[in-house]
């Protein structure tokens, strides 16, 4: 019982869970980290999220059974190791969809049910068929992420800034191709497990995501000095955190390029101390500015 536990975790992936913290931006960005309803609200969106997130993972790791036993880590995933069966995995999708349905329902609003919907239609669609086509398939990803931050402002009723949806976008395209780069290096040792390689290249992922390293820090600045946020937040000083954002795209870029194990994001800023007091430090600077001397 103890080792089946262990295998239905492992295949809900709950490191991956992080990626659905994008569902606080709004409040975070919108000045409303006091409010306890709306808190509230945002950790049933991001309990609502995550299971979903686990039912498409599982979704994904029925549906790709055979890439996954080729693959010199995904082989060791429960579903593509045997430890569970796929009639097993099917009974654990249902039930993480209908415990993620029944929140949203219960404890949220009509419109975030929408949103989740869209999310897994998403994902489904990205699952057979459009993470075989290049560019289209990074896309979906960063389509993905953005859903997040809408189901965010519906969730917390609070109005997102055009820029906030922009670099969101561009981001989460800078880290997908960061781990399509990771997959074209394992495609260079005789590992190809994606059809949608045959689409990229070194150079042109690498370009890539220099591309979006530039634009998401003239985004992001841009935020920063926009009369609207100044007017909203009542400081001209936001541009100041702009300096951790460039350390920790540079950092990123440091580990994609030069330690060269950008394939699975999530790990890298669970594990990356670097990052951590990069986040920290944006975190606690944007704090700083926005809720105590903006105050």
């Amino acid at each position: 019982m103890k080792h089946n536990l262990s295998a239905y975790v492992q295949l809900a992936r709950p490191h991956q869970y992080v990626k659905n913290l994008f569902v606080f931006l709004p409040v975070f960005f919108g000045g409303k980290l006091d409010n306890l309803q709306i808190i509230l609200n945002t950790l049933w969106a991001f309990l609502a999220f995550s299971l979903t997130a686990s039912a498409v993972y599982v979704l994904n790791d029925i549906k790709d059974i055979n890439e996954d036993r080729e693959h010199p880590k995904k082989k060791n995933r429960p579903v593509a190791k045997g430890t569970l069966s796929v009639m097993n995995a099917i009974a654990f999708l249902i039930i993480l969809l209908a415990t993620s349905f029944s929140v949203a329902i219960v404890f949220l609003p009509k419109n975030f049910l929408f949103i989740l919907l869209l999310y897994l239609f998403l994902n489904a669609a990205y699952s057979f068929y459009l993470k075989h086509i290049a560019i289209i398939d990074v896309v979906c990803i960063a389509t993905g992420f953005v859903l997040r931050v809408i189901a965010g402002g519906v969730v917390s009723a609070i109005p997102i800034s055009q820029w906030i949806v922009i670099m969101t976008f561009l981001l989460a395209l800078f880290l997908a191709l960061g781990k399509r780069r990771d997959d074209l290096l394992l495609s260079a040792n005789g590992c190809n497990t994606r059809k949608c390689l045959d689409g990229y290249n070194l150079e042109f992922v690498s370009l890539s995501m220099v591309l979006m390293t530039s634009v998401v820090i003239v985004a992001y600045i841009q935020y920063c000095v926009s009369p609207e946020v100044i007017q909203k937040h009542g400081t001209h000083d936001l541009y100041f955190t702009g300096f951790w954002v460039i350390i920790g795209l540079l950092r990123y870029l440091q580990i994609t390029f030069v330690e060269e194990r950008s394939g699975s994001p999530t790990l890298v800023l669970l594990k990356d101390y670097f990052l951590w007091v990069v986040i920290a430090g944006w975190a606690i600077t944007f704090y700083w500015l926005l809720y105590v001397a903006g105050r």
